[in-house]
């Protein structure tokens, strides 16, 4: 448009001096357009002018200007009339819609009367095609200025929408990656302390009576606290449980668990059974189940006071059932936590994690009749 306005305004120019070579009006047309060109080009420095001249509309301020100085040549020499085309899409951009089209009708009109002097005779295409031109112009960038406007808010909508949902996509995945973390934790960490801490409590009663046994006691907590260590590390590093290390099967994992309960002393005997023919698991599944027999056993140790308990593993084709039994004091599975115990942490982990693999998770107790833990995910989709 730059381009296109300069072009015009140097073949105006260049008509006149053909036209009217020596003539009384060349100074002033000379000038005149010296300063068209001028003003235009310094069209920023109108716009960075304004602040300092405290004009809240610099743009407007430099219109005015262009607008005049292009209406005196116009009179002076009606060749000038074609600057028009540029003038009419800077005053679209500059000025609001209404101010556009009034500035759009005058410009047309002086464009009319500027055609008609320079005819030699009434031509009626030069009262009708210029207001044509000039409604079609309007019309097309008034519509196009509304579809970039639209367009323009659809992104603004699109921008903050997805801005929108990757907020909630980040507490989401905060609030999933504190729940992981919780239930890691009170699966891992706080069972290996809650053992320490019974050994530790056996070794001082037996202290003096039996320095063997509280000695025993005592390495045993060493051995605890030194797998607690190991697993903390693997967790911070976001690695497998650690009894998966070099591609372990769960039933080994899982008897290795039981072994380990019955060595420590702190609680019931475990034992542990394996029915059907193993198949390979995913590690989500391997992990998820051991973590589920690990805080089983955790309840068992601390809360149910049982003189036996049983890991069962069972392989029934499409599913895998884990069963944790014991013959404690059991409990009332709709009844809430007990406030005195401050927990309440185990059941939900289990249900989390069950509920991330599919499956489904079952508790059968009563008080006085024990509990039985049993945890079953398909493997049909795995």
């Amino acid at each position: 448009m730059h381009a296109a306005f300069f072009l015009l305004l140097s073949a105006s120019f260049a008509r006149f001096l053909i036209r009217h070579p020596g003539g009384p009006r060349t100074p002033w047309i000379t000038v005149l357009t010296v300063l068209l060109a001028l003003l235009y080009v310094l069209r920023p420095a109108f716009v960075r002018l304004g602040p300092v001249l405290a004009r809240p509309r610099p743009q407007l301020l430099w219109l005015t200007a262009v607008v005049a100085t292009w209406v005196v040549l116009v009179v002076l020499a009606p060749s000038f009339a074609w600057c028009s085309v540029p003038l009419l899409y800077t005053g679209l951009r500059t000025l609001p819609t209404r101010a556009a089209v009034l500035l759009v009708g005058f410009l047309t009109a002086l464009v009319v009367v500027a055609q008609l002097r320079l005819s030699h005779g009434f031509d009626p295409t030069l009262v009708l095609a210029p207001p044509a031109v000039a409604a079609v112009a309007t019309a097309v960038f008034l519509h196009t200025q509304r579809q970039t406007e639209r367009q323009r808010a659809l992104i603004d909508d699109l921008v903050r929408t997805r801005r929108e949902l990757a907020a909630t996509e980040r507490r989401e995945g905060a609030l999933a990656e504190r729940q992981r973390l919780s239930m890691e934790i009170h699966d891992t960490l706080a069972q290996g302390l809650s053992s320490q801490r019974m050994l530790l409590q056996a070794a001082d009663r037996t202290w003096d009576a039996d320095p063997e046994a509280a000695r025993r006691h005592t390495r045993t907590a060493a051995d605890i606290a030194a797998r607690g260590l190991a697993e903390a590390r693997r967790f911070v590093n976001d690695l497998a449980a650690p009894q998966f290390d070099g591609g372990a099967r769960l039933e080994d994992a899982l008897r290795a668990l039981a072994a380990s309960e019955t060595a420590e002393g702190t609680g019931a005997p475990v034992l542990f059974h394996l029915d059907g023919s193993p198949v390979a698991l995913p590690d989500g599944v391997r992990a998820a189940l051991l973590r589920i027999a690990q805080g089983a056993l955790a309840n068992v140790r601390e809360h149910a006071g049982a003189a036996t308990a049983a890991l069962t593993l069972s392989y029934l084709g499409d599913q895998v059932v884990l069963d944790v039994a014991d013959d404690g004091r059991g409990f009332a599975p709709g009844a809430p936590p007990s406030p005195a115990r401050g927990r309440g942490h185990g059941l939900p982990a289990m249900r989390a994690r069950v509920r991330q693999l599919g499956g489904t998770l079952t508790i059968e107790s009563a008080p006085g009749e024990g509990t039985v833990v049993s945890v079953c995910v398909p493997l049909e989709s795995r």
